[in-house]
């Protein structure tokens, strides 16, 4: 499948409530005000039809799963359909009982699922305790191959990873997805929330320039209280954004507003940033057998 020259790309940025219904609402308008805009390929941010549950560990809260294909994957299947996109989507996945992933589902133009990525990096710290809801996922490090491109799709905690990127990019990923849901300890003062978030986006705009790909990263914004009650919550710094394939931005959210950011990506400079700067060609794959320890001791 040939991708075309020119993509426009969109994602959106938005807060969250107990209202999962409203929630799920507020992005479907937020895909529709991105395909008014012409995108045909639209990013929703982590889980984006809940609360960021992971705050607290509650067995009640596996309620809130769901099958892929299930309700809200068909309910953004109809609309991929009918607005002509590619929709990625981060859902709480029920595999079966007992068995959950945190998952983006990859809807197609004519509404078909083209694919499922199962987040592969569960973090277990205070405030996200994924460990306790995710099983690892299971379907490796493969693009997803759609009407728009090969789309490396990771979430989250996968983008502090450049192991992650380096094999979507090396199975032929034409652009980097991180659908993202990180902000800061309100307790944190201003230097610290400063550092935490720059080494946010160094990290993933290191991995375009590293693999020479655009990277479209989507995170959710707005202060979330800790159910709890034993933290002062998190607050969500938004700043999503997207990179071109020499980490340059080409366009960034605000940290406390949500935002659709829509923007035209030129598929052919990954070709040519690769030319001038050919990293996949000076790999020395003969020394990287120590990449697969956990640590050199």
């Amino acid at each position: 499948m040939t991708s075309p020259s020119t993509l426009t790309v969109a994602l959106v940025q938005q807060s969250n409530s107990c209202d999962n219904e409203k929630n799920l609402s507020a992005s479907i308008a937020g895909i529709k005000k991105a395909a008014e805009q012409g995108a045909k390929l639209i990013v929703l941010q982590e889980l984006h039809r809940s609360l960021y549950f992971c705050q607290t560990e509650d067995v009640n809260t596996f309620d809130l799963a769901e099958t892929i294909p299930g309700p809200t994957s068909n309910t953004l299947a109809t609309l991929a359909k009918e607005l002509g996109v590619v929709i990625v989507a981060s859902l709480f996945e029920k595999r079966a009982a007992g068995l959950y992933h945190n998952t983006a589902v990859v809807l197609e133009q004519d509404g078909s699922i083209a694919g499922k990525y199962r987040k592969m990096h569960i973090p277990d710290d205070p405030g996200f305790y994924e460990k306790f809801y995710f099983t690892p996922g299971d379907l490796g490090f493969e693009p997803i191959q759609t009407s728009v491109g090969k789309l490396g799709v990771l979430v989250c905690w996968d983008q502090w990873f450049p192991e992650a990127a380096r094999l979507m990019a090396m199975a032929g990923a034409e652009v980097l997805i991180y659908p993202t849901a990180i902000g800061w300890d309100p307790r944190d003062d201003d230097a610290e929330q400063t550092r935490q978030k720059d080494a946010w986006v160094i990290s993933q705009r290191a991995h375009a320039v590293a693999n020479g790909v655009p990277v479209i990263s989507c995170n959710r914004v707005g202060h979330e209280n800790d159910p709890s009650g034993h933290s002062a919550g998190i607050t969500f710094w938004g700043n999503s954004f997207i990179a071109g394939p020499q980490g340059e931005l080409l366009a960034e959210a605000t940290n406390d507003k949500e935002q659709v950011l829509t923007v035209n990506i030129d598929q052919s400079r990954s070709e040519n940033v690769r030319r001038i700067w050919p990293f996949l060609r000076d790999r020395r794959i003969d020394q990287y057998q120590d990449l697969t320890k956990i640590y050199r001791d």
